[in-house]
């Protein structure tokens, strides 16, 4: 599985949000990460509706998180922002979408990989892969 660069940002900005404790704005998470404003903003929307960040409007406004860091899986993330994370069409469906689906074994082997690893990233939250604020602060001086 590769991540999209959508769902890079997106826990880019949830891991610099938890570490911050605060709020902070779209051009705070733009500036560290050297990413586009533009396309941090288009994250932040989705992060809202999805439940994960609130964005208060307003003289001292921005965006914060809307759940401790401990509520929220690295799993969840990744399947609100990637959607289906099947290896294969064939997987989770007893649709005929291959011609040797009826008696190939490589559907249940990778269904299995699947679930191993939906089971562990769902395991690890926010406040499990946040970075140090040391870390950070060296990061952001090196920018």
């Amino acid at each position: 599985m590769k991540l999209t660069t959508q769902t890079d940002y997106a826990l880019r900005t949830l891991m610099f949000l938890a570490r911050r404790g605060e709020r902070a704005n779209v051009a705070d998470v733009a500036q560290l990460f050297d990413i586009s404003v533009h396309h941090v903003a288009k994250v932040v929307n989705l992060l809202a509706k999805y439940g994960y960040v609130r964005s208060v409007r307003g003289v001292g406004g921005g965006i914060e998180l809307a759940r401790k860091p401990e509520t929220i899986s690295i799993g969840e993330i990744i399947e609100r922002f990637e959607g289906s994370m099947h290896l294969l069409d064939c997987i989770d469906t007893d649709e005929e979408v291959c011609a040797i689906q009826s008696f190939c074994k490589l559907k249940g082997v990778l269904a299995e990989a699947e679930r191993v690893q939906r089971s562990y990233l769902d395991g690890v939250t926010l406040a499990d892969v946040v970075p140090g604020a040391r870390q950070l602060v060296a990061f952001g001086a090196r920018r």
